[in-house]
């Protein structure tokens, strides 16, 4: 029944969104001092989300609209970074690793509190 939610399901999109971001940023931090290590990024959750069939027409009854279109998967939106790399080639910023984790983080929170108010909201609805 919640799945079909789609504010539950833009906040599960959200968290995976987060948490694949904040293992980017892990494993960029791990080889800051690997020489040639190009550093990675994820592509913005906007981005992606916008191009899923949750933000797409559906359909109501078969033959109305025949579309097949399947979410992004946040593994394919891990792209290299731009950043400028340093004279041993690599490209990682531990100052900006820092700074995204806490980006990061801070969108986490904010899928896990759309998720709890949109509990609260169904509790308050069912009472």
């Amino acid at each position: 029944m919640f799945e079909n939610i789609s504010v539950l399901r833009m906040s599960q999109a959200m968290t995976n969104h987060a948490s694949t971001r904040q293992s980017v940023i892990a494993e960029n931090v791990a080889h800051a001092d690997t020489p040639a290590y190009k550093a990675k990024t994820v592509k913005p959750f906007a981005e992606l989300y916008g191009s899923s069939s949750d933000t797409q027409l559906k359909s109501t009854r078969s033959g109305h609209l025949d579309f097949q279109h399947s979410p992004t998967s946040v593994q394919d939106a891990i792209v290299p970074s731009e950043a400028e790399a340093s004279p041993n080639g690599n490209n990682v910023g531990l100052e900006r690793e820092l700074m995204n984790a806490s980006i990061a983080r801070h969108d986490f929170d904010t899928a896990i509190a759309i998720y709890k108010s949109t509990l609260n909201v169904l509790r308050t609805s069912i009472r």
